[in-house]
């Protein structure tokens, strides 16, 4: 077989999954701001659009992070184990099962490593290896490529009124999540 090199192997990888998105929304008429279509109802649900949106963002995520087999949750959790170790479920605004769920996915591909904390043996202690923070920072572009190009359709006041209007929702329906989100 062949040895492709690892531009080309990426090309293959994004190449389908990019038509794909182009093609499912190229036959849709666009969706007008401050309508309700009575054809598709779901349109004037903001629950509903934030699940579309993040299926979006999920698509655009794995097309720009292709070849790495990471999730945006399990990116997420790289990042902030290179920023604050100390509070993976508060600062990810998911609940510790999950938590745990996740590192040990990516302590078996060798890129955090976990240890009782010799203070409180009920406590696990988890931190980026080399490898793990080698990863987090290369990622780091594609993923910040995902961000732009989901932004991309809005005006940069709209991107900024958008952000601040999430962080709104967020803090005042924070207490209503399974896990109370609190960035550091």
């Amino acid at each position: 077989m062949a040895t492709r090199t690892k531009a080309a192997r990426r090309r293959m990888q994004t190449a389908a999954p990019r038509r794909k998105i182009q093609r499912r929304g190229a036959n849709k008429a666009s969706l007008r701001p401050g309508t309700v279509h009575s054809e598709m109802p779901l349109w004037g649900r903001p629950g509903y659009l934030l699940r579309r949106l993040h299926q979006i963002h999920y698509a655009l995520f794995f097309e720009e992070c292709a070849g790495y087999d990471i999730t945006p949750v399990q990116y997420g959790l790289l990042t902030t184990l290179s920023l604050n170790p100390n509070s993976l479920a508060r600062e990810l605004g998911i609940d510790r099962t999950n938590v745990a769920d996740v590192l040990n996915r990516l302590a078996r591909r060798g890129l955090v490593e976990r240890r009782r904390s010799p203070n409180d043996a009920r406590m696990v202690l988890a931190r980026l290896t080399r490898t793990g923070d080698r990863l987090t920072r290369k990622m780091y572009r594609p993923m910040q490529r995902a961000q732009k190009r989901l932004l991309s359709p809005l005006l940069p006041q709209e991107r900024n009124t958008l952000m601040i209007t999430l962080i709104r929702l967020i803090n005042g329906n924070n207490h209503l999540g399974r896990t109370i989100f609190q960035p550091s």
